[in-house]
Parts: structure tokens; sequence; C-alpha cells
């Protein structure tokens, strides 16, 4: 028998809304789901601390693409963390396609993510924006 379909944890729904948000370009949206003391960290770079700083600091980062997508293809939820793995592809504004793996891991507090983790492989990145 299969099991009853439950309600989506808090944390599940902020990071849901982190994705919606970032990969539709409503980055103002992130205010609801992310916490006043949220931090960003980036693998090769410095964190990024602060709702406001946060809010500012995505649109920045993804300015470079015409068209990018982040795909969670695996979830691994506790109570205070969820880990994704994702798959990007996108478009730089020059037309050069991009597509790497990623990890994600998102802390949360109240229904509200605390801090993301980023992780990437940095060089095959570049790699791909050198062509």
């Amino acid at each position: 028998m299969a099991e009853p379909a439950t309600a989506l944890t808090a944390g599940r729904q902020a990071v849901e809304g982190y994705f919606a948000a970032i990969n539709s370009d409503r980055f103002a949206a992130l205010g609801a789901v992310f916490a006043p003391d949220v931090e960003i960290h980036t693998v090769g770079a410095e964190p990024v601390v602060g709702r406001a700083a946060a809010l500012a600091h995505l649109p920045r980062v993804l300015a470079a693409y015409s068209a990018h997508d982040d795909a969670v293809t695996r979830w691994i939820e506790g109570d205070e963390a969820i880990v994704c793995e994702i798959r990007f592809t996108g478009r730089l504004r020059t037309g050069r396609p991009i597509v790497f793996d990623a990890l994600d891991v998102f802390d949360l507090r109240d229904g509200r993510i605390t801090k993301v983790a980023t992780w990437y492989d940095t060089r095959a990145l570049a790699r791909q924006i050198r062509g």
C-alpha cells in the first residue's frame, strides 16, 4: 500500500520558493524565504550576509546569463537542513551554453533559509565561460 502524501515542511516550501524565484528571475520574492540574517556562501567567494545584501547579490551573479535553470535532481532533508543536488543549465549573454552540477546546502530556522552554501567545480565552470 502506498504511503499517503504529506504536506511539505515549511523548510521544503522555503527551498522550493528559493528555486522558483531564482529560475524565474523574481529575486524580490526571495525576501519571503530568507531570514533577515541569511548568509550566502559560494565556493571561492566572500560570504554575503543579510537579506538586503543577498537580494542584491543574486541578480548580479545571474546577470551574465540570458537563460538559466537550477534543476534539483536530489533532495536530502533533515529538520534544520536540506541538501539539494543541482543540474545547472544556462546560456551566457554571448550565447555560449553552460552546464554544471552543484550542491546547495540550506540551513533553516522557523521555515526560513538562514544559510545557503553552494559548491561546484569552479575550474570546469571557468573553462566553459572562457571557451
